[in-house]
């Protein structure tokens, strides 16, 4: 008889504990998305400043956008630079991963730990470092530059996304294809590969978004002639208050709220296939 009350009291403190936790998870999701619905309304006001709420609705400064040729090359080289940093970015975090999870060596936590280091590191230090190297080799300013930036900032998520792959992958499978003849690149194009593929597409998605969004090395690297679309939105709220940044910023949100669930939708249809 004295178990049940001290059992039921048990279950109460972890029950409310589960709605402690859930509100306080509706309050940290509010307070991020608060300046979303503030941001998107004023992106389609009419008037020439920043309105909330905006008397009159127009496209006018989604229009502005999209016929600029400032913004546009900013766009562009966003999508160049995010694309070829990701897939750098996977290519180098797949091998790591791989690596670190098949050799043993002293001094391996080390070498994960450094890897790791640009999603530790605050931006600043990063961008300094940054800064001073590709100084010396004469990278700031190149496209080439900004590809390996962004690189070394996606390759801890894709080196993260891949080892979780890695925890549930059975080496067995490796030597049941190799004692059939499959060759050791057979044996990693047929079948490592697809069963770690979700952990590859996942870091190569959140490898895309941080070099698309990232700002604080691309104010090092830019000149006038490379800028991304983060820089631009910058030197439009520092330099001159242009609404068009609200129309960008709306586009961004959209674009890489879409651009984040993809993970989700590939795990679920893999779990459902």
């Amino acid at each position: 008889m004295t178990d049940k009350p001290s059992i039921s009291r048990a279950a109460l403190r972890q029950r409310s504990l589960g709605w402690g936790l859930r509100g306080w998870v509706a309050v940290v999701a509010f307070v991020l998305v608060a300046p979303t619905l503030v941001v998107i309304p004023m992106s389609f006001g009419a008037g020439s400043t920043f309105q909330f709420p905006p008397e009159r609705w127009s496209w006018h400064w989604y229009a502005e956008f999209f016929t600029s040729k400032q913004w546009l090359a900013a766009l562009a080289n966003s999508v160049q630079v995010g694309l070829l940093a990701a897939a750098l970015a996977t290519v180098l975090g797949v091998a790591a991963a791989l690596a670190l999870d098949r050799v043993r060596f002293r001094g391996r936590g080390l070498v994960r730990q450094l890897l790791m280091a640009p999603m530790i590191l605050p931006g600043i230090v990063v961008a300094v470092a940054i800064y001073g190297v590709f100084l010396r080799w004469q990278l700031n300013g190149t496209m080439l530059g900004f590809v390996l930036a962004h690189a070394v900032l996606g390759l801890p998520f894709v080196l993260t996304s891949v080892q979780t792959s890695l925890a549930g992958y059975d080496p067995i499978m490796e030597k049941a294809a190799a004692s059939l003849g499959a060759p050791r690149f057979a044996t990693m194009r047929k079948v490592v590969l697809p069963i770690i593929a979700p952990g590859v597409t996942t870091g190569f998605i959140f490898a895309f978004a941080t070099s698309f969004d990232e700002v604080v090395v691309a104010l090092f690297l830019q000149t006038p002639a490379i800028k991304t679309l983060p820089v631009k939105m910058y030197e439009s709220i520092v330099l001159e208050i242009d609404p068009t940044i609200a129309a960008a910023s709306s586009l961004i949100v959209v674009f890489t709220t879409i651009l984040l669930f993809v993970p989700t939708f590939l795990r679920r249809r893999s779990n459902h296939d």
